[in-house]
C-alpha cells in the first residue's frame, strides 16, 4: 500500500509539473510586455517557450508553423510595397529575411535564450544558443502573438523587430549563381543546370558558352573567356529574363 501511495505521489507530482509548465514565470511574463508581445494566455506562451527535451505533452512545433506563415506574409507585403525589382529578387530578398539564421539574430537581440524551457540535457548540449532553436521558438512566439493580439499587431511588431534587416542589404546583392540558386529553391524549382554548350578559338584565347536550364521555366546563355564567367554571366541572363 505505502509503495502504490508513493507511486501515485510521484504521478500527481509529474503531473503537477507539467501543469506548472503552462504558468509563464514572473520573470518571463515581465519579459514578454518589454519585448513588446500583449499576453492574454499564459498557456499559449509557455507553449511557445517549451522545447521538446522537457516532459510536457505540448511544445512549440504547432506555433511555430503558425508563426512561420505569418513572418512570411508580413516581410512578403513589406518588401511588395518598399522594394522595387522583379519577383526573383523580392523572393531572393524574402528567403533571408525569414531564414532560421535572421530569426536567431531576432532572437538574441531580445534575450530569448534566457526563457527557453529545455530538458536538463538539451541545456548542458548548449540548446538555448542553437541557431535552430532559437530560430524556431521567435516563429513560435510570432504564432502565439497572432493567436493573442491579431495579424495587425503582429505586424507591427515584426515590422520593429526586423527593422535593421529590413533597413539593411540582407539579401540584395548576391553571386549570379547564388541568387539563382536561391530563386529557384524560393520558387519551388529544380536546381539550375549548367551545360557547356560550345568551345571555340585558340587556348590562349578560348571562348566558352554555356547555358543554365531551369525545369519548366526558361534557359538562358552567355559566352565569357573562361567557364566559370559564362556561367555566372548565363545565370545573371536568366534572373533578368525570368526573374
Amino acid at each position: 500500500m505505502a509503495f502504490a501511495v508513493d507511486l501515485v505521489q510521484c504521478i500527481a507530482g509529474r503531473a503537477a509539473g507539467r501543469r506548472h509548465l503552462t504558468q509563464l514565470e514572473g520573470s518571463t511574463l515581465k519579459w514578454l510586455k518589454k519585448s513588446g508581445f500583449s499576453v492574454k494566455d499564459d498557456a499559449r506562451w509557455a507553449e511557445a517557450l517549451t522545447h521538446g527535451s522537457t516532459d510536457e505533452k505540448i511544445d512549440y512545433q504547432r506555433l511555430e508553423f503558425l508563426g512561420d506563415r505569418v513572418l512570411g506574409l508580413t516581410i512578403a507585403d513589406w518588401l511588395f510595397h518598399e522594394m522595387d525589382g522583379a519577383e526573383g529578387a523580392l523572393a531572393q530578398r524574402l528567403n533571408v529575411l525569414v531564414s532560421k539564421g535572421a530569426c536567431a539574430d531576432v532572437a538574441l537581440k531580445i534575450g530569448v535564450s534566457d526563457h527557453i524551457r529545455l530538458g536538463k540535457q538539451a541545456r548542458d548540449d548548449g540548446a538555448a544558443m542553437s541557431s535552430n532553436v532559437l530560430g524556431d521558438v521567435m516563429e513560435a512566439l510570432l504564432g502565439a502573438s497572432f493567436l493573442d493580439a491579431g495579424f495587425d499587431a503582429t505586424q507591427k511588431l515584426i515590422q520593429q523587430m526586423w527593422a535593421e534587416q529590413l533597413g539593411g542589404t540582407a539579401g540584395k546583392s548576391k553571386h549570379p549563381k547564388s541568387a539563382l540558386q536561391e530563386w529557384a529553391a524560393g520558387n519551388k524549382r529544380r536546381p539550375p543546370e549548367y551545360r557547356m554548350i560550345d568551345r571555340s578559338g585558340p587556348d590562349h584565347k578560348a571562348s566558352f558558352t554555356v547555358r543554365v536550364t531551369v525545369h519548366n521555366v526558361g534557359d538562358a546563355e552567355a559566352t565569357a573567356s573562361s567557364k566559370q564567367e559564362a556561367e555566372t554571366a548565363a545565370a545573371k541572363n536568366f534572373m533578368e529574363k525570368f526573374g
